[in-house]
C-alpha cells in the first residue's frame, strides 16, 4: 500500500507551496495534478508577486514546482477523483485506479474558466473561440480580436493580444472595466485598444470559423461586430466538487470554506489557492494559503502521534 503523510490535491502555486513547506517538514508528500502548474501557467505576465518586477506565469510557477521537489516532494501526473476517509487517514484514487493513501489531505484544485454560454460558443471553440490569450494570441497577428469581460485579467488579456492583433475590443457589459489602476492607464493609452461598454455578445457568427459577434445593442450603427478571434475571460468556476462527499463545507459559491489556517470543517482535511473562500484571488494569497495549510496539516499529523 502506497502511504504518504501528506497529498496536495493540484499542482498549480497553492499546491507547490503547501508541497515545498510539507516538505521543509519532514512530510512524506505526494502532489497529484491534473495539469501541472495550474492556470497561472497560462497568464502571459505578472507583475505583482513580490521579488518579480515582472515574470511570465509559467516561469514563476515552475520555479515553485522546482523547489518543491527540491524540498523532497513528489510529483505525479493524474486526475483525483475520489477521497474517502479509511482508517485513521484518507485514500485518494485517481482515473488510472491508482489508490495512495495519506494521513491528511491539502486540497488546492483551484477554478476552471466560466463559460460564455451564448449560440455559436461550443460551434467555434478552437476556430476562433478562445480562453486562452497567451496561448492563441499569436495566432492573430495583425487580426482584429475581442475581449469579453471587464475584469483585470481581462484589460491584462487585451493588452497581451495588442502585442500581436492590429485592432483589441474590450466587450463588457458594464459601464466601465474594473482594472487595476496601473494596467487601466496601459489600456487607456494604447491606440490598439478599444472598449465597448454596457454591451454583451449574444451570439458568435460563422460557419467554419470565426467571422462576426452579435450585440445586444448598436456600434457604429451595427449589432454585429466583425472579428477574427474571441477572447471569453468572464470570471471562473471553483473546482471543490471532490471534497463534498467528505462532508467539507462549501460556500454558496461553491468555495471551500477554509480558516485563517486553511483548516476546512472536516479534521485532517485542509485547503487552499482559488477554490477557497479568500475574497481576492491572487497567486501570492493562494502561495500564502498553501505555506499555512502545510503548517496546519504537519501540526494535525504531530498531533496524531
Amino acid at each position: 500500500m502506497k502511504s504518504w503523510d501528506v497529498i496536495v490535491v493540484g499542482g498549480g502555486i497553492a499546491g507547490l507551496s503547501a508541497a515545498m513547506y510539507a516538505g521543509r517538514f519532514m512530510l512524506k508528500t505526494l502532489v497529484i495534478t491534473k495539469e501541472r502548474l495550474g492556470l497561472l501557467a497560462t497568464t502571459h505576465t505578472v507583475e505583482n508577486y513580490p521579488g518579480f518586477k515582472k515574470i511570465v506565469g509559467a516561469e514563476l510557477v515552475k520555479k515553485v514546482e522546482d523547489h518543491a521537489v527540491a524540498s523532497g516532494a513528489e510529483i505525479i501526473d493524474g486526475e483525483a477523483v475520489e477521497i474517502k476517509k479509511s482508517g485513521e487517514g484518507f485514500a485518494v484514487k485517481t482515473t488510472k485506479n491508482e489508490v495512495f493513501h495519506a494521513k491528511a489531505i491539502i486540497i488546492t484544485t483551484g477554478t476552471k474558466h466560466r463559460e460564455l454560454d451564448v449560440p455559436g460558443v461550443k460551434k467555434l471553440f478552437g476556430k476562433g473561440v478562445s480562453y486562452c490569450a497567451t496561448c492563441d494570441g499569436p495566432l492573430y497577428r495583425n487580426k482584429i480580436v475581442g475581449v469579453v469581460g471587464g475584469s483585470d485579467s481581462a484589460a491584462k488579456e487585451a493588452l497581451m493580444l495588442s502585442q500581436f492583433a492590429k485592432k483589441v475590443f474590450i466587450i463588457y457589459r458594464k459601464e466601465k472595466i474594473r482594472a487595476e489602476p496601473v494596467i487601466m492607464k496601459r489600456v487607456e493609452k494604447n491606440e490598439k485598444v478599444e472598449v465597448i461598454n454596457n454591451a454583451n455578445v449574444v451570439r458568435i457568427n460563422g460557419k467554419d470559423f470565426l467571422k462576426s459577434v452579435t450585440l445586444d445593442r448598436e456600434y457604429n450603427d451595427s449589432k454585429d461586430l466583425k472579428l477574427d478571434g474571441l477572447f471569453i475571460e468572464i470570471g471562473s468556476v471553483p473546482l471543490a466538487g471532490l471534497v463534498k462527499p467528505l462532508g467539507v463545507k462549501l460556500n454558496v459559491k461553491g468555495e471551500i470554506i477554509i480558516d485563517k489556517s486553511s483548516r476546512t470543517s472536516v479534521k485532517g482535511v485542509f485547503a487552499a489557492g482559488d477554490c477557497c473562500n479568500t475574497g481576492w484571488k491572487q497567486a501570492i494569497i493562494g502561495a500564502g494559503e498553501g505555506a499555512h495549510a502545510a503548517f496546519s496539516a504537519y501540526e494535525y499529523i504531530q498531533n496524531l502521534k
